[in-house]
């Protein structure tokens, strides 16, 4: 069970490690970028959700619209993608490990950078907009998290104070487009 007591301030910054952690007992907000361009993506973005939701310490507490977008820096069919806020007694770093197994799960190859991919998890923000992690295998925020359309728009409906419309006004000529509303996910959420 999530604890109730979701608070940014507690979270437990290892020195060493640049990972972050809620304090014990605590939890956190975690935003996620979903998306999929191969086989059944809708599906195996619900399966995702339904998954992250019954995973130890993971409960998924909101879900933005499903949108549809073309693929950027890459080729292949059209993306659908959406953002999902969860709360998490996990680590960011704990956290990103149980997406990449996720993916896997659903039969994520990785044969080249930006591949199509039947399911793709990115740890976009953890506990805050300004909580920033560096460790060889995870960046906080996200990269290209703030270039990107796909994620720019879901997020906006989740956190509208975060993406201005100015912000992503010049992102829209990347082809992303609202697919169909939260009920998507098919799942009542936390």
């Amino acid at each position: 069970m999530i604890p109730q007591n979701i608070e940014a301030a507690s979270l437990a910054l290892p020195a060493d490690a640049g990972d972050a952690a809620p304090a014990p007992g605590q939890a956190v907000r975690a935003w996620i970028g979903l998306g999929a361009n191969l086989g059944d993506r809708g599906l195996a973005m619900r399966q995702a959700l339904q998954h992250l939701h019954q995973e130890a310490g993971v409960a998924v507490a909101q879900v933005s619209s499903l949108y549809a977008s073309k693929p950027v820096d890459s080729d292949g069919p059209d993306y659908l993608n959406a953002v999902a806020q969860l709360t998490t007694t996990l680590s960011a770093h704990a956290l990103l490990l149980v997406l990449q197994r996720l993916e896997l799960d659903a039969g994520r190859e990785r044969p080249y950078r930006n591949a199509p991919r039947t399911l793709d998890l990115d740890l976009l923000l953890y506990a805050s907009r300004d909580t920033a992690i560096a460790m060889p295998d995870l960046l906080v925020p996200h990269p290209r998290m703030w270039q990107r359309a796909f994620v720019l728009a879901p997020l906006q409906e989740l956190q509208p104070a975060w993406v201005s419309a100015e912000q992503l006004q010049p992102l829209l000529e990347q082809g992303v487009a609202p697919a169909q509303g939260p009920a998507w996910a098919g799942f009542a959420a936390a």
